[in-house]
C-alpha cells in the first residue's frame, strides 16, 4: 500500500511517499481502506518538530473508509461497515489498522468523504462547547479563525445552542464565509484590535469565553477580550506556541481561568468517543450543521496540503484521496 511517511522532523519536505506491506489486524484490531484522508493542523505541529515524535513514523490522526478485514474478537464491526478514525497517527495511506473500540460507525447519510472531514473538527467543537464550557442560550463567545475547518464548525454549532458569535479571521473572503455561516460579528484581527472591537460589540463587559487555537498572533487580544471571571481556552498554535501565563496576570485582568486542553482527555472511554461522535453525526444529519470541504490533494501530494495550511491559504476542511 502507498503511504506517507516520516523520518525526520521539519518542513513540509520530510513527508515522503512509500510502499508498505499491506498490514494484518491483530485481535481486537480492524483494517480500514480509506476512500478519504482528513488533515488537520494537528499534523504540522507533529511533522515540524512542535510536538516530538518517535521515528520512523506514519502520519495522520482522521479518515473514513471501510472495513476491510477485523482481528479475532472484534465483534463491534464487520467486513464491509462504512467507519471512520479520529486520533490514529498513520492515516495518510491507503489503508489503517485501528483498535476496534477507537473506530465509530458512520451513518446511512453522512457520506464517508464528509466523515473524513468533519470527525476529528467536529468531536474538537463537541466537547470545547458541550462539555469544556456548556454554552449557555444567549451568551456571547469568541471564537478565533472561524473560516477554518474547525471554525466552520463552531459557529455553526454555538448559533444552534443560541449563542452570539463573535469570530476572528484573516480576510475580507473568510469574513464572508463566516458570516455565511452565522457569526454575528466578524473581526479582521491583521487589520483590528481584537480585545477593542470585542469591548465594543460587548458594550465593554467582554466575553465569558474565548476559545483561541491560534496561539502567538492572538494571544494578548483573547486575554483583553475576556470578561471578568472568563475562561481562556488555548487549544492549538496555527502561528506558534503562546507565551507562558503568569499567574499574576490573570488576577489583575479580572480573576481569569486558562486551560490548555486536548481533545484525548475527553474522550478516553468508547462510550464518550461513541456519544461525541454520534452528537457530531447528528448535527450534520439535522442540517444544523453543513461541512465545507474546501481543498481535497492526491495522497502524493500531501507536503502541497502542508503547506497550504500553514500558509493559511485554506477555507474549511481539507482531505487527502488515496
Amino acid at each position: 500500500m502507498r503511504a506517507i511517511r516520516l523520518s525526520r522532523q521539519g518542513g513540509p519536505g520530510v513527508l515522503e511517499l512509500v510502499e508498505l506491506d499491506t498490514p494484518a489486524p491483530r485481535p481486537g484490531q480492524v483494517l480500514i481502506r480509506h476512500e478519504a484522508i482528513g488533515i488537520n493542523f494537528l499534523e504540522t505541529y507533529q511533522r515540524s518538530g512542535l510536538y516530538p515524535m518517535k521515528l520512523p513514523s506514519g502520519l495522520g490522526s482522521e479518515a473514513a473508509g471501510v472495513v476491510a478485514a477485523i482481528g479475532d474478537g472484534v465483534a463491534r464491526f464487520k467486513v464491509g461497515d462504512r467507519v471512520a478514525t479520529a486520533g490514529s497517527t498513520a492515516s495518510y495511506a491507503e489503508l489503517s489498522i485501528a483498535p476496534a473500540e477507537r473506530v465509530v460507525a458512520v451513518p446511512d447519510g453522512v457520506s464517508l468523504k464528509t466523515a473524513a472531514a468533519a470527525l476529528l473538527k467536529g468531536m474538537t467543537v463537541e466537547y470545547l462547547l458541550r462539555r469544556l464550557h456548556c454554552v449557555e442560550r444567549g451568551e456571547t463567545i469568541l471564537f478565533h479563525a472561524g473560516a477554518g475547518g474547525v471554525g466552520q464548525i463552531a459557529i455553526q454549532w454555538a448559533k444552534a445552542l443560541g449563542a452570539v458569535v463573535i469570530t476572528t479571521v484573516g480576510s475580507e473572503a473568510k469574513a464572508a464565509r463566516a458570516r455565511a455561516l452565522g457569526a454575528d460579528h466578524v473581526i479582521l484581527y491583521r487589520q483590528q484590535d481584537v480585545a477593542a472591537e470585542v469591548r465594543r460589540i460587548t458594550g465593554g463587559a467582554g466575553v465569558p469565553v474565548a476559545y483561541d487555537s491560534v496561539g502567538r498572533d492572538t494571544f494578548d487580544g483573547t486575554m483583553g477580550s475576556l470578561a471578568r471571571r472568563g475562561l481562556f481556552v488555548s487549544f492549538g498554535n496555527a502561528s506558534g506556541a503562546p507565551p507562558p501565563v503568569e499567574a499574576g496576570r490573570l488576577m489583575r485582568a479580572g480573576s481569569l481561568f486558562f486551560t490548555r486542553p486536548t481533545m484525548g482527555d475527553y474522550l478516553v472511554t468508547t462510550e464518550e468517543l461513541d456519544a461525541s461522535a454520534a452528537s457530531v453525526f447528528g448535527m450534520i444529519g439535522s442540517g444544523k450543521i453543513q461541512i465545507e470541504i474546501g481543498q481535497t490533494f492526491p495522497l502524493a501530494d500531501a507536503r502541497q496540503a502542508h503547506e497550504a495550511l500553514e500558509s493559511r491559504a485554506t477555507i474549511g476542511a481539507s482531505l487527502l484521496i488515496p
